[in-house]
């Protein structure tokens, strides 16, 4: 019978090599592209998040509309008649005092000429008075002094003999009558006489003189409101700018105080807004903030406030009196560029926002 074979004795471990229970299963690592998908819709949501709570706190934008304008000019003229000439066209620039519109006024023209020849009339009847009777004019009426001095001496001879003989009854007293009468008006023809000597040789009074005088200022002034009228039948450029619109066309007739030309100073452009009242209570003369042009392929520009000016009509009407709201007045806000800008027209538009001017 056979003897069961002895187990082998196992050598104990010795020392670190005592053993260790089994360790659990470690379940297998994941690979770093894996977990990019949930970073990103974690950084996505946060985003979204953060923008939605700005836009609560910011509110929505309050876009403002306003327009380029500049100073524009109507120039007119003070007579009719017909345009003889039109030396500038429409968006030319022009100088100061340049030629914009000649008119034709022939009736003009030929009052012109009366008053120069009314003016020389007026001259030659002052250098007359002022060189006084001329001799052969006193010599003339000394003589006619002396002829009826002789006259009023035979009609005195006269007198007396018929005197005396009426006197003795020689002569009939019709006779008598005869001779005063006429030695009476031989006296008057004597003083007459002596008058106008006189006068040849004093020559003409000092009113008479003030007169002439008068007569050449009038001459002179008549000239001068004519002329004026002249020199409205070409009309100028006040100032260097540009040609905006042309309202007439060579050979139509216009009438005083009808816009011929108008001008714009594209030195003196700036931005307009029309506001309600509300959205004026913050803003002030010298605020700056900056407004886009779309014309200008939204360009950025900055502007400066120097007018605030109210408007007669309304803006809008806010809802009813139930809601204790009422009617905002508009006003006209003018914002300069604070740089100049050569590219700016009237008529282009700007916008900003208005709630994030600042």
């Amino acid at each position: 019978m056979d003897m069961p074979t002895p187990l082998a004795e196992t050598a104990p471990p010795k020392g670190d090599e005592l053993a260790l229970p089994p360790s659990p299963p470690q379940p297998p690592k994941e690979d770093a592209s894996s977990r990019t998908p949930s970073i990103i819709v974690g950084v996505v949501a946060t985003a979204v998040t953060a923008l939605s709570l700005w836009y609560l706190v910011r509110g929505e934008p309050l876009l403002v509309q306003g327009e380029v304008d500049a100073t524009r000019l109507d120039l007119a003229a003070r007579v009719d008649g017909r345009v003889a000439e039109i030396p500038v066209a429409r968006g030319q620039d022009v100088s100061a005092n340049a030629v914009l519109v000649r008119i034709d006024n022939p009736e003009t023209l030929a009052k012109h000429e009366q008053t120069l020849a009314a003016k020389v009339v007026a001259e030659a009847q002052l250098a007359n008075i002022k060189a006084g009777t001329r001799a052969e004019v006193i010599a003339a009426r000394k003589a006619a002094h002396e002829r009826a001095e002789a006259a009023v001496t035979l009609a005195q001879q006269t007198y007396e003999r018929v005197r005396q003989l009426a006197e003795h009854g020689n002569a009939p007293q019709a006779r008598l009558d005869q001779v005063t009468d006429a030695l009476h008006e031989s006296q008057r023809v004597k003083d007459q006489a002596m008058s106008a000597y006189e006068q040849a040789v004093n020559g003409y009074t000092a009113e008479e003189r003030q007169i002439a005088v008068a007569n050449v200022e009038k001459a002179l002034a008549d000239i001068k409101a004519v002329q004026s009228i002249i020199d409205q039948m070409v009309v100028y450029a006040p100032v260097a700018a540009q040609v905006y619109r042309r309202n007439i066309e060579p050979g139509e007739f216009v009438s005083p105080g009808v816009p011929l030309v108008t001008l714009i100073d594209l030195s003196d452009v700036w931005i307009h807004f029309d506001l309600r009242e509300d959205l004026v209570k913050t803003l002030k003369v010298g605020d700056r903030f900056a407004v886009r042009i779309p014309a200008l392929g939204d360009r950025r520009i900055t502007v400066e406030v120097k007018l605030i000016a109210t408007k007669g009509e309304y803006a809008s009407w806010r809802a009813t009196r139930a809601t204790g709201d009422f009617d905002l007045r508009t006003f006209s806000i003018r914002a300069y560029p604070v740089e100049k800008v050569p590219e700016l027209r009237p008529g282009m538009s700007a916008y900003m926002d208005w709630r994030a001017r600042g």
